[in-house]
């Protein structure tokens, strides 16, 4: 069974995995093993294919992929998180965009003109489900990733839009919403104090990683129905209001990603 984006908002993508985990590696800051084990999570083992020098079908394993990536010249990994009408942290050409928009996510390289798109498989019953990955490689065009802030204009962005989620969850009566929203909550609160991004990350990334999955995290209680009774049409409402700090979120997010190699260069 394919598996389609995942929007929960309490889940770090794949692809955000591999862009931190990735650039710790290639900055010496993680060692091989240790990224390996990180990128996959709970998957079983990932696969890479498309790879430039690959003959169809060829298959390599993630840490020997990794590490032809510095033959190939790759100086870094950047992320984007693409959705319809926003391709954020895309640089084209149309096919890969399109298998982008259609996984949600993708990875980037810098130095060499190619990037990476997840097809994930689940296997299993709910409850007791595994994953498998294969990395597809395309080439990509050479250019700068599309509407990605600076780590600056992400901190001033989110500072803006955390205030405007609080009281939009304040006015939407939240907090007494039930105990489908209080778990939800609760779930996050629980969350706060995992580890992000990787080894080698400023500071300043964390920061803005931390506050983007927050109001990630309220803006997805808030469409998700919780507060007091509402409309159909109220919804609708409620997600047109919503969105533009869903994008600010986004923003944030890949911006923090990419810090590593970002705000070096």
């Amino acid at each position: 069974m394919l598996a389609t984006p995942d929007d929960n908002p309490f889940q770090e993508p794949r692809s955000a995995r591999l862009t931190a985990w990735g650039n710790a590696l290639l900055a010496g800051a993680a060692p091989p093993d240790d990224v390996v084990t990180a990128v996959l999570g709970d998957d079983e083992p990932h696969r890479v294919t498309g790879l430039p020098g690959d003959a169809d079908g060829d298959l390599h394993g993630l840490s020997w992929a990794l590490g032809r990536l510095r033959v190939l010249g790759v100086q870094g990994l950047r992320l984007a998180l693409p959705t319809a009408g926003h391709p954020l942290g895309l640089t084209g050409p149309a096919p890969f965009n399109a298998a982008a928009l259609a996984a949600g996510e993708a990875v980037l390289a810098v130095g060499a003109p190619i990037g990476f798109v997840p097809e994930v498989t689940v296997h299993g019953p709910a409850g007791d489900r595994t994953a498998t990955v294969l990395w597809r490689c395309a080439t990509v065009n050479d250019g700068p990733p599309a509407d990605v802030p600076s780590l600056h204009e992400a901190e001033f962005e989110l500072a803006d839009g955390l205030r405007e989620a609080t009281a939009l969850l304040t006015r939407l009566d939240v907090a007494g919403a039930g105990p489908e929203a209080l778990r939800a909550l609760e779930t996050y609160r629980r969350r706060g104090h995992a580890e992000l991004l990787a080894p080698g990350y400023p500071p300043r990334a964390v920061r803005v990683l931390q506050s983007a999955q927050q109001v990630a995290a309220l803006l997805a209680i808030a469409s998700g129905g919780h507060g007091a009774a509402v409309s159909a049409s109220e919804m609708a409402a409620r997600r047109d209001v919503l969105a533009p700090l869903g994008r600010t979120a986004r923003r944030a997010q890949v911006a923090a990603y990419n810090a590593l190699v970002d705000e070096s260069r």
